[in-house]
């Protein structure tokens, strides 16, 4: 099961649309998880419109329309991998801990909001937790990111970061 994840795209505020080869990984990819700040509905009916399976939250710079109809928090199984999706996750000092502790039942955690690529796993569980950066808005961040990755037989295979060029 091949996964593209992404987050804190912003689109129309920071670009007016995602970049293409992201559009390229959507389109072939089996399930895209988003992990909010996406600021405008028609972006959400666009990825709906395309992805297989989309799994997605709203984040602390969208509206009603998409807190309507976006949870904040989206657990799901893939393949056997328990996964759940927020945006925010407080600060970085101690996050495992924090993490480990609110989602003790999944395998990962994907979350944005920072726009920092992140990735680390939580001790003793194994929680992986992912932050893909943001393809859009690459603040400090020397490019601009989005994550792939694969779901083998319940485990997460294959992640890799994906450097666009700069904005």
């Amino acid at each position: 099961m091949q996964l593209v994840i992404t987050a804190d795209t912003h689109v129309p505020k920071r670009a007016r649309d995602l970049p293409p080869q992201l559009w390229a990984a959507i389109d072939a990819a089996d399930v895209v998880l988003h992990a909010g700040d996406w600021v405008d509905v028609s972006l959400l009916d666009a990825l709906a419109a395309r992805a297989r399976r989309l799994v997605a939250v709203h984040g602390n710079n969208d509206g009603p329309e998409l807190r309507a109809r976006l949870p904040e928090v989206a657990r799901v199984e893939l393949d056997g991998l328990r996964v759940a999706v927020v945006h925010e996750t407080g600060p970085k000092t101690r996050r495992e801990e924090r993490c480990a502790a609110r989602f003790p039942d999944r395998d990962l955690l994907v979350f944005g909001h920072s726009h920092i690529p992140w990735d680390s796993v939580a001790a003793p569980g194994g929680l992986r937790l992912l932050n893909p950066g943001s393809p859009t808005d690459r603040r400090a961040q020397p490019y601009p990111t989005w994550l792939s990755a694969r779901v083998v037989a319940g485990r997460l295979d294959q992640v890799e970061l994906h450097r666009l060029p700069p904005r």
